[in-house]
Parts: C-alpha cells; structure tokens; sequence
C-alpha cells in the first residue's frame, strides 16, 4: 500500500530534500508551502500556517500518514517567536483531518534547543559538549520548546506517535531561506574571487580551532523517514549529524580550493559576513546579468546574520548521535562531500557561475 505524506515547508532546505527522498521511496508526497515551488512527483499545497481557517481548507481532503514539520518563520524579538511559531505548529495539527491508520508527527528544530535563543544564542551556562538528548531543556523561552509542545499535546490529543529532530548547520540548496550556510560561503567565495578580496573566515578563534559537526539535508531526510518508519523511534527525541566532525582550519582551506582561490590566514580578528557582504548586492547582480544566473537578488540566496551566528559561536559544538545509532541509524555523509556537491548543484542550477 502506498504511503502518503505530507511536508510542511516543502520549498525549503531540509522540506525539498525530504519530500525528494519520499517520492523516491514511493510515497505520494503533498508539499505544502505559502508559494509551493514546482518540485518533481510532488503535489503542491498552498497554504500560510498563520491561518487557521485557510490552513483547514488546505488540508481538508488530506489524510496523510505521515507529517514532516520543516518550517518557521523568523520574528524580531524570542517571545513573537514562540507566538508565531507555536500558532503555526497548533494550526496545522488541528487542521489535520481524524488520521484513518496510525499516524506521525515529525519535527525539525535544531541545536538552539541545547545553545539558546538567538536573543541568548551561546551565552549563559550551558550544557557540556558533546550535545546528548538527555540534557532537556534551558531555563530560558525558546520557540522550539513552544513548537514541541504543540505536537505533545496534540500527540495526547489525537494519538499520533511523534519525533523530534535536531540538526546542527544543515548544508542544503533553496532559495529563499532563512538559514542557509552552504549557499552564503558559494556566494561569498565567488564574491572573493570575482574582486580579489582575501577569502576570510568570518568567525571566532573558538570555532576556527575547535572541533564541529554540520548536517546534510539529506542525511537529516533519511533520518526522518527512519523515525517515521521504525517502531522503536516512536515519541523520542534525536540529534541528526552527518556523522563526522572536523575543524575550521581544515575545511576552510578546502572550500577554498574548490573555488579556486586562496583562503587568507586566520589572525584571530572576527570579521561578520554581515559586514562583509553589506555592500554586495549591486555587484552581485551585475554578475546575474553578465553570467545569465538565475537568481540576482543577493538576500534570496544568502544569510550572512546566520552564519555569523554560527561561526562566531565562543564554544566549540559538537553531538552525540549514540541514541539514533542504538536504535539502528546507521547513514553517514561526508561534511566536505556535502559542501562540494551542494557547490555542484548550484552551479549546474545557474546560481552560482
């Protein structure tokens, strides 16, 4: 019998990748979106989270046996954060039609979960490295706790099983996206080597030093469909890596390469890519036109605020992965394989020249 799912979020980094591996697998996958992308084997569903009655509508003739919650929406202060965020998820599941057979809830958050909110991002006592699910929660207000509560109490509400995933930096293509590293470093070292200005790493000496981990977006597609399909994944919560770690000092050199310049020395100073990139945008589409890229809107296709969020992070990050790895995932991704086939997509794409 075929599966059906439903994504939400499907136009974004982990929500494209998901629905991807989903009709690769076989299931008949709805991708829902406020402006559903055309995407191959995937039915669109247009729908804005923040409206409930609009959300029901959508979703009425749905009965999906599996939901991928991928999405959010970026606010100006943590408290409209949790509004916002926590309506979306609340609105959703009450739109979900009775399920006909046993049903589950996926959520994507991530490591802010363990770091903080962006208000508070890495500050305060937190938890010791390497990140374990058993830690729980900061005394502080995040919206990733607001949007779990939702589907618990949904979960006791309706009887859907649940899961939890927690990214780190997720590597992925989309244009659009809030948080998208790997297209910020593509645009940012084509930048570089368009104008000759050194290729410097925009962080802190902690992250340049300190051991990290990054997750593919379709290593984390392959973890969901994992937990929505094993039984003993059932109502947990996981970290979802690649599977490796590495440092700055080594990758930043590699990223580097395969762009064909030189990646200046670190001297320890932090130089923002905000600050970089601030007067990028004319320059960047002069390149579109020049080269016939298809996107010369410089803040579709970065997030330099996100990446220096990242990088500029005063504690070394790492995760534990044993809970997945007891329970039987067992995928693997290269980091650096990560950032290169991701560079390939987005030049075969025209994105990058």
């Amino acid at each position: 019998m075929t599966r059906t799912a439903l994504v939400v979020g499907a136009s974004g980094i982990v929500g494209s990748a998901t629905a991807a591996l989903l009709v690769e697998q076989g299931w008949t996958v709805h991708g829902l979106a406020r402006r559903p992308a055309a995407q191959a084997g995937v039915q669109p569903v247009a729908a804005d989270l923040q409206d409930a009655a609009s959300t029901a509508a959508a979703l009425s003739s749905l009965n999906p046996d599996a939901v991928f919650i991928t999405t959010w929406l970026r606010q100006d202060s943590e408290a409209e954060n949790i509004r916002v965020n926590a309506m979306m998820v609340r609105n959703l599941l009450d739109a979900l039609p009775k399920a006909a057979a046993p049903r589950h809830v996926a959520l994507v958050t991530g490591l802010k979960h363990y770091l903080g909110p962006f208000e508070a991002y890495g500050k305060g006592v937190l938890p010791q490295t390497p990140f374990r699910e058993e830690q729980g929660r900061l005394d502080v207000e995040n919206f990733y706790y607001a949007q779990e509560d939702e589907v618990f109490a949904a979960s006791a509400r309706d009887g859907f099983s649940w899961s939890v995933h927690r990214p780190h930096t997720v590597i992925g293509k989309a244009v659009g996206n809030a948080m998208n590293m790997g297209t910020t470093l593509a645009v940012y070292a084509t930048l570089c080597r368009e104008t000759g200005r050194p290729f410097q790493f925009p962080g802190s000496a902690a992250q340049w030093n300190g051991l990290t981990d990054m997750t593919d977006a379709r290593q984390l597609a392959r973890h969901l469909l994992w937990a929505a399909t094993t039984p003993a994944a059932a109502n947990e919560d996981f970290n979802i890596v690649n599977g490796d770690i590495f440092r700055w000092s080594w990758m930043w050199g590699r990223i580097a390469d395969w762009f064909g310049i030189a990646a200046a020395p670190f001297d320890g100073v932090v130089r923002p890519l905000e600050e970089q990139m601030a007067g990028d945008a004319d320059l960047w589409r002069r390149i579109a036109v020049r080269d016939g890229l298809a996107e010369p809107d410089l803040a579709r296709l970065t997030s330099p605020w996100h990446t220096d969020a990242d990088l500029g992070r005063p504690i070394e990050v790492v995760t534990d992965m044993s809970k997945s790895r007891r329970l039987g995932f067992t995928a693997y991704q290269p980091t650096d394989d990560a950032f290169f086939e991701l560079f390939a997509d987005l030049r075969a794409d025209r994105l990058i020249p």
